[in-house]
């Protein structure tokens, strides 16, 4: 994204900027137009929450004046107060999405459900949509990406999030010719598989965050997405089910993720992995065959081969999803999208003996979590993507905690839009 500053400023001062619609005002959302509010070339137009007084604070919260902001009712007051320079406050998702003067639409929810209906819609009224929903992206990537291919717009996952700053890495390497041989983030807790909203809840709003959006940065089920996301946008997989997770810092991760047979881990490169000493940042090991190459790669102090890491030891999550949206209006390109193909599942796993009958949930909840494994294993075993599982979804059988569960081990909200989605995903792409 060379130049990208000047670019937009060009677009400030030509009267131009880049509108962009927000779904969803909690912290994500928030960030994101105090952000865009002091962003030249780019402005946060209409943000849409169920709650509307959340949409409302965002805009305090990013000292926009109250004047400014216009409650709409329908598509036609949206374009009208947008017209006038006023930001947009609305409940209904649709009136953004289908507001003329937004020209990208940012999915801010982290829901399931509510990412498949936002993304569809954005699509069919051609928006570009930003997913800052890696939930919904690892689920049904596939068919939103084709849909959006045939809608001529955009379709990708957010700069920031960890899948989309480690894409940036591994595009800068495989640029340079580099091998790549490992992808992944840093994480930094400690697995708790039993934890649930009760239990994080007091660290939760010590933090500013939602209880079930911590449940699952604890249980591992969002690491498990974010690296299927990232896996099926590049090919690389989990080298064993769940992922290694080791433990390791910028010293000692090449020693530590390489093969077996050089002393490490790994069965195999071309893998995904987790690193418990890297947080908060990103990471990407590369070798190359070239002798020359290696002498300054050594000669510039990046370790003694035959391994190198290239490190960012940061990502901004929200705050740099405005370059996203930026990229996909400038440069019609995506941050991060899927290929054609699945390669890796973020499938459930029982958190707690279950019951026959009884109703269950999905991500962040308190009866499942998710580990990754190959797409073609999961629909061999009928594994259960966790991302299709909502509150009600009921089980059909008693089931083990720490049982993979299996398609015929629960009923599902043949309501929910994902749920429609993934079967959709599944009969067009596999």
């Amino acid at each position: 994204m060379l130049n990208m500053n000047k670019t937009l400023l060009d677009r400030h001062e030509e009267g131009k900027p880049i509108r962009v619609g927000i779904v969803g005002a909690g912290q994500m959302g928030k960030g994101l137009v105090s952000l865009m509010s002091r962003m030249k070339g780019i402005t946060p137009a209409a943000v849409a929450n169920r709650t509307l007084q959340k949409a409302l604070d965002a805009y305090e919260i990013a000292r926009i004046p109250r004047e400014m902001v216009f409650e709409a009712k329908s598509v036609a007051q949206a374009n009208e107060a947008i017209s006038r320079g006023k930001f947009v406050v609305c409940e209904d998702m649709e009136i953004l999405c289908g507001c003329d003067l937004i020209d990208a639409v940012v999915d801010a929810t982290g829901n399931t459900d509510s990412g498949a209906l936002i993304a569809v819609k954005a699509i069919q009224m051609g928006k570009h949509i930003v997913m800052l929903n890696v939930e919904a992206d690892a689920t049904i990537g596939h068919i939103l990406k084709k849909e959006a291919d045939g809608a001529g717009v955009i379709y990708t996952a957010s700069s920031g999030d960890e899948p989309g700053a480690i894409k940036e890495l591994y595009d800068f390497a495989e640029s340079l010719g580099f091998e790549i041989l490992v992808i992944g983030k840093g994480k930094n807790n400690s697995p708790d598989y039993e934890c649930n909203p009760d239990s994080v809840r007091e660290e939760a709003l010590r933090r500013g965050i939602a209880p079930n959006m911590l449940t699952s940065f604890k249980d591992c089920t969002n690491t498990m997405i974010e690296m299927t996301s990232i896996s099926n946008a590049t090919g690389f997989r989990a080298d064993v089910m769940g992922m290694h997770g080791v433990r390791a810092d910028e010293k000692t991760v090449c020693d530590v993720l390489r093969l077996k047979s050089e002393g490490g881990v790994l069965n195999s490169y071309k893998a995904v992995d987790y690193v418990y000493g890297l947080d908060p940042g990103v990471f990407l090991i590369f070798t190359t065959d070239m002798p020359q190459v290696h002498h300054e790669i050594q000669y510039l102090k990046m370790g003694g081969g035959p391994n190198y890491l290239l490190y960012r030891p940061y990502h901004l999550c929200s705050l740099e999803t405005p370059l996203t949206a930026a990229r996909a209006v400038i440069y019609n390109e995506a941050c991060l999208a899927m290929k054609p193909y699945p390669v890796s599942e973020a499938v459930a796993i029982a958190k707690k003996d279950l019951k026959a009958g009884q109703y269950i949930d999905g991500i962040g909840g308190y009866y499942t979590y998710a580990t990754m494994t190959d797409h073609e294993k999961a629909m061999k075993q009928n594994l259960v993507p966790i991302g299709i599982i909502n509150n009600k979804t009921k089980t059909a059988r008693d089931i083990k905690k720490g049982e993979l569960l299996r398609r015929e081990d629960l009923i599902f909200d043949e309501n929910s839009p994902v749920y429609k989605l993934r079967l959709k995903q599944e009969k067009i792409i596999g």
